[in-house]
């Protein structure tokens, strides 16, 4: 797909019903709501506003990619899916991030964000993916986590133990996500839980778009 055509269709998709006042043209909103989850500070996405003349502030940009409610579509059939855990930092507190990722299409399935690493977050992890996707039928490749192998096998999945292959493409995601938490403090600095899981979602969507 040529990739004007694909930046169009992340347009399209972005749903703007939030807006009560339309205070700025919906074409700059969702270009920006775009720029930013595509890896554009919110500093520099205000000043891509500014070069239309549009006055906007950092918390005016946020609240428009929270408020569009943006997560990745549901139904896909993978034949396979690449599954792995990490930390993330929320301001002091460290969080398990939880993630499924077809390696084929390097499309990002499904995020989950929790405090804690435990069997039962894993097998809720599991379920949610299920019910989201089409996976019955996928081998599932995993690494050597406990959790994630236990889960699996509680929900009857085929997995294997892959260390790196195709399971490259969920830690490209793992670093985009910490390359991006890393070096914009507008992130997850100062930002409950509920925020950060939003945004996952959010990023999840324009990845699948703009990859």
């Amino acid at each position: 797909m040529p990739e004007n055509d694909r930046l169009s269709g992340c347009l399209d998709e972005i749903n703007l019903e939030f807006v009560e006042r339309e205070a700025t043209p919906k074409l700059l909103m969702k270009l920006s709501i775009q720029l930013h989850l595509a890896g554009l500070s919110l500093s520099n996405t205000v000043s891509f506003l500014e070069v239309f003349g549009v006055d906007r502030v950092r918390s005016t940009v946020h609240n428009w990619v929270h408020k569009a409610e943006l997560q990745p579509e549901s139904g896909r059939s993978p034949n396979h899916v690449a599954v792995d855990e990490t930390v993330i930092q929320l301001d002091d507190e460290q969080y398990w991030l939880y993630a499924a990722v077809d390696p084929n299409s390097n499309d990002l399935l499904h995020t989950k964000l929790e405090p804690t690493r435990t069997n039962v977050i894993a097998d809720q992890f599991f379920a949610e993916l299920r019910e989201k996707h089409d996976v019955d039928d996928a081998i599932f490749l995993v690494d050597g986590a406990v959790p994630l192998h236990r889960a699996c096998e509680k929900h009857g999945l085929d997995f294997r133990y892959e260390r790196h292959g195709n399971r490259n493409s969920v830690e490209r995601v793992f670093r985009e996500i910490k390359c991006r938490t890393t070096s914009f403090s507008n992130c997850f600095s100062n930002a409950k839980a509920e925020t950060a899981d939003e945004w996952l979602r959010s990023f999840a969507f324009a990845w699948n778009q703009l990859i």
